[in-house]
């Protein structure tokens, strides 16, 4: 159950991250862009990265099994 809270509250943060670097972009203010991305890149490299990498894992043994 942790997980799913974890992933869903990522989701929402990532997402949320990202539109405001789009609202940005949009603005006209690309130093604020590219550093918001640049931002989400870090927090998906240092946080999610390694629980992605192991859900992708885990579903390819499952398929393997089946």
């Amino acid at each position: 159950m942790f997980n799913w809270i974890f992933a869903f509250i990522h989701l929402i943060v990532l997402l949320g991250a990202l539109g405001y670097a789009f609202y940005f972009l949009f603005q006209g203010n690309s130093a604020k862009f590219i550093m918001g991305i640049g931002l989400i890149t870090a927090y998906y490299l240092i946080v999610l990265h390694k629980a992605v990498k192991k859900e992708i894992e885990r579903k390819r043994k499952a398929k393997k099994k089946n």
